[in-house]
């Protein structure tokens, strides 16, 4: 009987430094830029609570200032109130 002749694998079995640079070197920034995007949409996340809160803060106030004024308009700059045309103001 004969001897079976090993068979040698020739193919490779990982890529040149080279190769391997260039991949991390596109990977890293993408990875970077992924992990800043998660940063901001949680604080984007955060805000809109905020934002939600304030204006939850916000109606509470104008409830209040129309229990004291009625239904008025008034100016945010100035503090002017200006009364609708078809309603008298309350002495």
């Amino acid at each position: 009987m004969a001897k079976k002749e090993k068979v040698v694998d020739l193919k490779p079995t990982s890529i040149s430094e080279e190769q391997l640079k260039t991949i991390q070197d596109l990977v890293s920034p993408i990875n970077q830029a992924q992990m800043e995007m998660g940063r901001m949409e949680t604080q984007k996340h955060m805000l809109l609570h905020q934002v939600t809160d304030l204006q939850k803060s916000l109606q509470e106030e104008q409830a209040k200032l129309e229990a004291e004024y009625g239904k008025v308009n008034i100016n945010i700059q100035t503090g002017a109130i200006e009364y609708p045309e078809d309603v008298e103001a309350d002495s």
